[in-house]
């Protein structure tokens, strides 16, 4: 199951610099994680200041 950024995300755009393949991008508002791309490694979850990426 691929992770998700829920509504707390604060675009500082850590979590995009650590997707090993570059599932993570700047959506409208928020950070968005290709589902079709994500590994479900858990790395952006890891470097999130606020927790936002969830499997």
């Amino acid at each position: 199951m691929a992770y998700k950024i829920n509504d707390d995300c604060i675009s500082c755009g850590a979590c995009a610099d650590q997707c090993p393949v570059s599932a993570i991008s700047e959506g409208d508002g928020k950070y968005v994680i290709d589902e079709n791309t994500c590994i479900d490694c858990g790395a952006c979850n890891g470097v999130c200041p606020v927790g936002a990426p969830n499997a």
